[in-house]
């Protein structure tokens, strides 16, 4: 039994926003859904904010800027406005300036964007570009991140034309394809700059697609953020839940999924407590699920083979600072925007590439920086500022992270400064957070990996997680992955859950 009721119809492991996004769906149409969460003290997973610095200041825990928050179609599903969520926007979205003063920016006003993207033809070019791409979002949105196999009436809606070329934007890499659209340097590191929020270099093949996607949905969508800091969207999201009649148990780990007869019957707590359901939903790391929680007893021999040597993505080395201003940025139009992104040129991102894949500290750090206070003024006091930022990192260091973390903190600091001389002037407290901390704030974030497993082209589509459980049915009979392991992948945009719980649905049926 669960909290005085009977048995659910559905139980959710976790609460990350997949997992909520996947409850809310189920109990919208009327089953009677649980989602057992291991945090004692809040939903959300990665979604979360806290005073990590200083009183006042509000520091996102992990995701932080929502590209897919006002265009996912699961978010859309839901009424999450009519639960207090409202959305920021800054009037620049990503600004990438190096250190000899050049720079490009994306904005929603393409036209303000031609004036700032490197040089006057790269400016008409991304111009035109962008045109085109927000001619064909809803549906190429919709093959994007919807379930395996497309749907064939969005391709047909789309036609021959805009899939060839398409198709030209998904087979490059990004390096290919930014010095074939752009002349000078600042415009083309962006596309290959904004792939390496995953684990996909500048010189992979197929590697142009993610940069693609992220910078044509910031010309539109924007690089949103949620007013009051991440935690708003996981808490809109558990209002939606509980409208519809869902429920959240708290300080629930679960320990076993119980199999009999090939079929997942209930999930056991660490407690002993025993919650039986028709139906359960993992918004877990697939690893864990399959090897710990189901069992090597019950799976395929060439499943549990396969997750012993799960591709995992890159580690991740995240810090937040307390401000007594904005950051003095050189380049005037980053002081304006939600993301500014640290990659020299194309060469200096392909260099910090290769030292991450060898297992280095990179010497001169890509960076995402976020400036959520520029968007959103109630994330510090007044006249204070908040900033964010991650880089990639090998998951594991000889000695451990704890010998290397500030030091490497110190080197982010230096690398800011670089193109925003006094910043180190203006820092009244910061926060390290290396992968082993990620992993320990979230059990998915396996070795700081934010992604669910790396993104390379061949881990995607029917091959994420593995080859034949792409459509979120796992091995044992009424188990579904319903996390950023499984497909559209990694990104805070709910439709891992929203597609998992349409499966679901008419399994069920």
């Amino acid at each position: 039994m669960a909290e005085g009721r009977g048995d659910p119809d559905a139980v959710v492991i976790g609460s990350g926003p997949n997992g909520l996004v996947a409850a809310c769906v189920l109990a919208g149409a009327g089953l009677d859904v649980l989602v057992v969460e291991a945090h004692e003290g809040r939903a959300g997973g990665a979604l979360g904010s806290e005073e990590a610095t200083r009183p006042g200041f509000v520091h996102d825990v992990g995701a932080a800027f929502f590209p897919w928050g006002t265009l996912s179609p699961a978010f859309q599903s839901l009424p999450l406005d009519e639960h207090g969520l409202r959305w920021c926007m800054a009037s620049v979205e990503s600004c990438h300036p190096a250190p000899d003063g050049s720079y490009a920016c994306i904005t929603r006003d393409l036209n303000r964007a031609a004036v700032h993207f490197g040089n006057p033809r790269d400016g008409e070019r991304w111009q035109d570009i962008a045109r085109w791409y927000g001619s064909i979002e809803p549906d190429l949105i919709g093959m994007l991140l919807g379930t395996l196999p497309p749907d064939p009436v969005r391709m047909a809606r789309l036609g021959p034309r805009h899939l060839a070329r398409l198709s030209r934007v998904f087979l490059a890499s990004g390096r290919n394809l930014s010095e074939r659209w752009f002349s000078s340097p600042a415009a083309r590191r962006v596309l290959p700059g904004l792939a390496l929020h995953a684990d996909v270099g500048p010189d992979d093949r197929f590697g142009a697609g993610l940069g693609f996607v992220l910078g044509m949905t910031a010309t539109t969508g924007g690089y949103t953020v949620p007013e009051g800091g991440a935690r708003a969207l996981a808490e809109a999201l558990l209002r939606c839940l509980r409208s519809r009649g869902g429920r959240l148990r708290l300080g629930a780990r679960v320990v076993r999924v119980v199999t009999q007869d090939g079929r997942a019957r209930a999930v056991r707590l660490a407690d002993g407590t025993e919650i039986a359901t028709r139906v359960v939903l993992a918004d877990t790391d697939v690893v864990a699920l399959l090897l710990d929680l189901v069992g090597r007893e019950h799976l395929p021999a060439r499943v549990t083979r396969f997750m012993e040597r799960y591709p995992r993505g890159w580690g991740t080395f995240k810090m937040d600072w307390a401000l007594d201003g904005p950051v003095p940025w050189s380049v005037e139009p980053a002081r304006h925007s939600a993301v500014v992104h640290a990659g020299d040129s194309i060469d200096d991102l392909s260099r910090f590439t290769a030292q991450v894949r060898k297992g280095v500290l990179p010497d001169h750090p890509y960076l995402v920086i976020g400036q959520q206070s520029v968007a959103d003024p109630t994330r510090a006091p007044p006249g204070c500022h908040t900033l964010w930022a991650y880089t990639h990192v090998p998951s594991v260091l000889d000695g451990g992270w704890a010998a290397h973390a500030q030091r490497f903190g110190d080197r982010i600091d230096a690398r800011i400064e670089g193109l925003a001389p006094g910043f180190r002037t203006r820092i009244m407290a910061r926060r390290v957070v290396s992968p082993d901390q990620l992993q320990a704030m979230d059990a998915n974030l396996v070795g700081g990996d934010l992604g669910g497993g790396s993104n390379a082209w061949n881990r995607q589509l029917l091959f994420r997680p593995m080859f034949p459980y792409f459509r979120y049915r796992m091995p044992v009979e009424g188990l579904y992955l319903c996390s950023s392991y499984t497909h559209p992948g990694g990104g805070v945009h709910g439709m891992c859950g929203y597609n998992a719980a349409g499966r679901v649905l008419k399994d069920l049926a």
